[in-house]
Formats: structure tokens, sequence, C-alpha cells
């Protein structure tokens, strides 16, 4: 469950297999021969995973609609098939055609594929026009069993989806909170892999979290229920990853930086309490323990009243109730364990409605009263949602790149091999799908290179060991198509692996295999890279540099956008839409961070370059960390009773969005003369002067921390990005 989150990997890699084996099933008793075949594994494969819909009723219409498509597509591949200028012609057409489609959205995207895939299947089993009916026929059945494994055997629904990412969520939660435990006991030369541990569990539980509000629309009916799950999500998430913060600073006896949690291979800060042996780390195991025990097992599912007394003793350190004697650093754990246990009690009424209360301590039934409030407050409250415009998709610009690409590939494939230059296309359409930069084409085209070569050399030995036994090569053929959805989000090289592997087995079925065609596969698929490289970097160009800068202004603008608007809300001001805001930054962080991965790459030569880019999205998460760490505390208000606004936050917060605007006009034009101020820190700020002023509680001592990490983090970013910083005034 935690591994795949929602299970979405194995449903894609069961839906597929079971199509084309529902397809093989029901042609094969009639005696279809092998070609034939293989074009029904294909068109199931094609009609299976081009549909990406995420309500029934659209995807069943897209299937419906597709149908048309895949045999008009074969119709003219059949007939263009002996006409080389023609149909070259015709391919470069369709291939703009079905990029320029994407601007459509899902509906758009899949006929495109299944246009293009369809065509391509024609070429691969030389598709001929006497031979249509029948070929009719064979994806006529195709459609139809993918349909039946859709909605009938391998059925999935957007809240079903919904709920086992709510699982995840938990399961990863969990993990999180034994890599915590780990981080804790780790000696001197275990520290650093535990370290590590826990930035994997951290990075994981957002990664979930993101997935969960991208499916809450569509997988909740109520949407101030699906605005409540948003709210417990994010505050588990946030009280988790402060909790390991806390560890950190108990562990080094010192304020211990956010950009640890975040940035691979930054070391654990030298000397510290941690790990010790006395009674108060003692008790601070067992209650991570009880956290953990907490997060899988509600107190209501029948577990008897043990769990109730953990939970009510865990809950009590938010009140300062048996917090064991030991230095300030180790007590705020033990506060901070009481925080998540909070979010965890909170989560689980979001999810699994009312709990038992009969066992409850008070402090327990304060939070119950906290959280029903805050419940009441974002019923009172709720407000329509924006809808979210993000970046301009640029399909046109595309479209006309891989067009021109495809044409230097038909060109160079066909110098390669009359019969199989297709391969070069296919390559060329694929590394533009899902990419926006020359820097990103370049890695996907190295990474399916590589995958090939390694695929080619699979193919050789799985074609020696089946031989002529064809249904023994059709159940490895499932095998790998299995394995190359299940991994496809993982590992890019990986599923082009799987994918060569199957077509090895697939030449074997149409006895055209031999080594010098899987050779021919290779060149074929460097080629096609090279052709989409070039095409990206000659036709209407977007440079990663410039690409990564308009997603960088894109994170500046949405982080100052939630520090105004909680800042606001915690000085006083009218409540805002904090979670939508924080949704958005957090988008706008993930598409970023899958933008610099040229930048960062292992390969790339460029090692100043790639650090620069690894420090500032790390430093970035930090920052986010704690714009949502302020979001969820200005949510509280007015239902928290021990929160209260102070309107002096307000002038606290203005340096650190005059910052933050400054650097976005940096990044987007290198001419802004704007600068960086530093000066006193932030709780200095807020200091009236006066004998008799008032000071500020402890909740307020929190936003001030996280506020001044967030100037730290702010002011950080300036000297990577060469902003220049101005002298404090003297």
């Amino acid at each position: 469950m935690a591994s795949d989150p929602g299970l979405l990997r194995l449903t894609a890699g069961l839906r597929t297999v079971g199509a084309i084996a529902l397809t093989l099933a029901v042609l094969a008793p009639p005696g279809t021969d092998v070609r034939h075949l293989v074009a029904g594994a294909i068109a199931a494969m094609v009609a299976t995973f081009a549909v990406r819909d995420k309500e029934r009723a659209a995807q069943a219409g897209t299937l419906a609609l597709g149908l048309p498509v895949a045999l008009a597509a074969v119709t003219l591949g059949a007939l263009l098939g002996s006409h080389v200028v023609a149909g070259d012609l015709f391919f470069v057409a369709l291939i703009f055609c079905a990029v320029y489609g994407r601007r459509f959205g899902d509906r758009g995207t899949a006929l495109g594929l299944i246009g293009f895939q369809v065509y391509f299947l024609s070429l691969f089993v030389g598709a001929t026009v006497s031979g249509l009916p029948s070929l009719y026929g064979v994806i006529g059945v195709a459609f139809a069993s993918s349909a039946l494994v859709r909605f009938a055997l391998v059925p999935e629904t957007p809240a079903g989806t919904l709920e086992r990412l709510r699982s995840a969520f938990r399961a990863r939660l969990a993990q999180l909170v034994t890599a915590q435990l780990e981080l804790l006991d780790a000696g001197p030369e275990d520290v650093d892999k535990a370290l590590e541990h826990v930035r994997e569990g951290t990075a994981r539980l957002h990664d979930t979290a993101l997935m969960i509000q991208g499916r809450l629309e569509a997988g909740t009916a109520d949407e101030s229920v699906a605005r409540l799950v948003q709210r417990r999500v994010a505050d588990a998430e946030v009280a988790a990853e402060r909790l390991g913060l806390l560890l950190l600073t108990a562990r080094s006896a010192e304020r211990a930086d956010t950009l640890t949690l975040h940035l691979p291979g930054a070391p654990v800060p030298a000397g510290g309490l941690l790990p010790v042996r006395d009674k108060a780390t003692d008790m601070l195991r067992r209650d991570l323990e009880a956290l953990r025990l907490l997060v899988l097992r509600p107190v209501s599912a029948g577990h008897g009243t043990a769990l109730s007394h953990v939970r009510n003793r865990l809950l009590g350190y938010r009140d300062e109730e048996n917090l064991p004697v030991a230095p300030p650093a180790v007590q705020d754990v033990f506060r901070g364990v009481g925080e998540t246990a909070r979010a965890v009690l909170g989560l689980r009424v979001a999810l699994d409605g009312p709990q038992d209360e009969s066992d409850d301590s008070p402090a327990t039934a304060r939070s119950r009263e906290e959280l029903d409030a805050e419940d009441a407050a974002i019923d009172a409250g709720e407000e329509a949602a924006e809808e979210l415009t993000g970046l301009r998709r640029p399909t046109t610009r595309a479209a006309v790149q891989v067009a021109v690409g495809s044409s230097l590939a038909i060109v160079g494939g066909e110098l390669l091999s009359s019969q199989r230059w297709y391969w070069a296309v296919l390559t060329c359409w694929i590394v533009f799908i899902n990419t926006a930069s020359t820097g990103e084409i370049l890695v996907k085209g190295y990474r399916r290179l590589v995958g090939t070569v390694l695929g080619v050399v699979a193919g050789i030995g799985l074609a020696a060991l089946v031989g002529h036994h064809t249904w023994t090569a059709f159940a490895l053929v499932l095998v790998c198509v299995f394995l190359m959805f299940y991994t496809a989000p993982l590992s890019y090289t990986l599923m082009s692996f799987f994918v060569t592997a199957a077509l090895g087995l697939l030449y074997t079925l149409l006895h055209t295999y031999s080594f010098s065609v899987l050779v021919l596969r290779i060149e074929e698929t460097a080629l096609g890279a090279a052709c989409g490289v070039l095409a990206a970097a000659l036709v209407l160009p977007v440079r990663t540099d410039r690409r990564t800068n308009d997603l960088l202004v894109a994170v500046l603008d949405r982080l100052a956008d939630v520090t105004e608007t909680a800042v606001d809300q915690l000085s006083g001001g009218p409540p805002a839409d904090l979670l939508d805001q924080a949704r958005d930054l957090d988008q706008a962080l993930a598409d970023l961070r899958a933008a610099t991965q040229p930048l960062t790459h292992p390969v790339t030569p460029l090692r100043a370059r790639r650090d620069t880019a690894r420090y500032v999205v790390a430093l970035l998460e930090t920052c986010a960390y704690q714009a949502r760490a302020l979001a969820a505390t200005a949510e509280l208000l007015p239902t928290h009773p021990s929160i209260a606004a102070d309107p002096r936050l307000r002038g606290a917060g203005q340096r650190i969005l005059r910052n933050i605007r400054a650097i976005a006009a940096h990044v987007a034009d290198e001419h802004s003369t704007d600068e960086v101020r530093t000066g006193p820190s932030i709780a200095a700020l807020l200091e009236t002067g006066g004998p008799d002023a008032p000071r500020f509680g402890r909740v307020t001592d929190r936003v001030l921390r996280h506020l001044g990490r967030l100037d730290e983090g702010v002011v950080g970013l300036a000297r990577p990005l060469g902003v220049p910083l101005a002298r404090p005034a003297a």
C-alpha cells in the first residue's frame, strides 16, 4: 500500500495485461493467425493505457470515440502503406494533430495516442487493404476486451482510488515515524543513513498528500468533506515534518536547519545530546512506537482501552501534562509527539467518522472540541474554489517540433531500414510526451536509449529461451507488459527495457527475429532520440534555463501569496482560502522539481550547476514547509481557544514578502535593481520596546519561529540566484 499509493501502478498493469489476455482468449479459439494475435494484443494495450479520464462515464465516451479513430488509422495505414511519400506526409500530419490534441485535455490526448499508435500498429504488422476486414474485427475485439476489463474485471472509481490513497497516506506516515525512531536511536556511524530514511519518508508522505489533493474533487461527492480531508492531511503532514525537525534539534543540542530535512547529503549537526539512555529518551522511544501504532490502528476498532490510554497520554503533552525532566529540546520533541497525535486524531475523524469517546481524558476532550470547532468553521466558511489555470500549455510549439523531428526521423530511419524506419519515428514521438524543454527531451532520450540497449540483451536471451513456442512467448510478453506499466512511474529506463524485451518476443512470434533486427532497433532508437533533441533545440526552442526560471517565478509568487495571506490572517485579517493557496504552492514546486531533472541528472557534466539547482530546490522546499506551517496555524483562527491574532505580525512579515518579490523580479529580469534586505531578527521586529509592552505568547512564538526560518530561507536563495544583498542601514 505504501510503495504503490492508491495501487495505481498495480491497477494499470493488471488492466493492460487483462485486456491483452482476454483479447487473445477470444481470438485464439477460431484459429486466428499469429500476426492478427499480435495486432490484437497491441490494440488492447493501446485502448487501455491511452484512456486517462477520471470519471467512468468520460472513460466510456473516450473509448467509444477511440474505436472509429483506430479503424480510420488502420485503414489509412493499409491504404498508404505502398505509397511512400504520401504515407510519410500523412504520418507527419497525424503526429502533429496527435500532439496538438493535448490542448483538449485527457480526451484529446487519448484520441491522439490511439490514432498514432494504431497507425504504427498497421506498419508493424504490415496491414493490407485485403486484410482490413479481419483487422477491423481484431481491433473491435481488443476495444471490447479493454472495456470489459476496465469496467467489470478491474474496476476503478475515483472514490475507491481516493480511499486507497488515504490508506497509503497512513502507511507512509507510519513509515516516517519509524524512520524518526531510527534517527533517535542511530549512533554516530548510522546517523547519516537514518537521516536519509527520514528525508525519503518525508518526501514520500508529501507526494501522497499531493496525490490525494489532486483526486479529492472527483473522489468526494460533498465539497465540505473534501475540504475537511484536505485540511486534515495537510495538518498531519506538517505535524510529522515538524516532529522530524524537533528530533534533529534534540540530537544536535542546537536549532537544526529545516534544509537538513530536504537537501540530500546535508550532514547532521555535529555534537548533541542524543542518542543517550536515560528515562526521558526511553519514554520518547516508547511514545514514538505508540504514535506509530495510533496511525495504523484506530482506537475504535476493537483494540480495547489500551490504545485509548496511549492516545490520552500523547495528547496530554500538548497541555504540558507529564512532560519528563529533560533538556528543553527533548521536551519540545514530546510536545511535537502530542501535536502529531492530535493531527492523527483529526485524520481519523475526517476519514473514518465519529470515534468512541468513552475513554477520553480532559486533554483528549479538548482536542476533540478544537477539531469540532474547526470542522464547523470549514462548513460555515466554505467558498467556491477558484479554477486553476496554471501555465499555458504550448501545444502548438510542441506539435511543430515533433512534426519536424519526425520528418527527420522518417528520412534517417528509411536510410537505415526501408522496412522498420518507424521505430525512429516512435522514439521521436515518445521523447516529446510530457516534456517541455530541450533538457527534458535530452534526458528522456538518453534514458530510452539505455533501456533499449539493455532490453536488446534481454530480448536475445528470451528469444533463445522460447524458440517457436507461441504461447510461452505470449505469456512472457504479458509479464513484460505488466512490468512495463508497473515500473513506468518509477523509472523510464526500466520501462524502455521491458518494452524492448517484449518487442524481441513479438519479433520471434512474427518469425522476423534476428540479432541484426535488435541491433537495428538500437540504431533507430538512437536516431529518433537525436532527431527529437535536434528539433527541440532548433525549432522554437525552450531552453531548460528559461523554463526553470518561469517555474521558479511561479513558485516564488505562490510562496508570497501563501505567506501574505497567512500572516494577514494571523494578524487579525479576514479568513481566506489558505488550503487551496498551499496546494497551488505545492503543485508549482512539484513542477519545478520535475523541470530541474536535466540539471540534477547524475550524468550532467556541469557539476556546479547541478549542485546549485539541488540547493535551490531544497531551499524552496524548506520555505514551502514553513509557509504550510504558517497556513496550518492561521487556519486554526478563530476556532482554537488558545490562539489569538497578533496585529504586530503583519509588520514582521513585510520584509519577507519584499525579499520574495525582489528575488522573483531578478529571476524574471536579470537587469532588475531590486535587492534582498537583511536586518534584525523577525522576533526583534515585534518588540515594542516599552517596559510594560506585552510579550507574545507560546503560539505567537511558534509563528515567529516559522517566520524567522522562512526569512532565513528566502535570504539564503539570494546567493545561488545571484540576487544582490542590500547593506543594512548604519
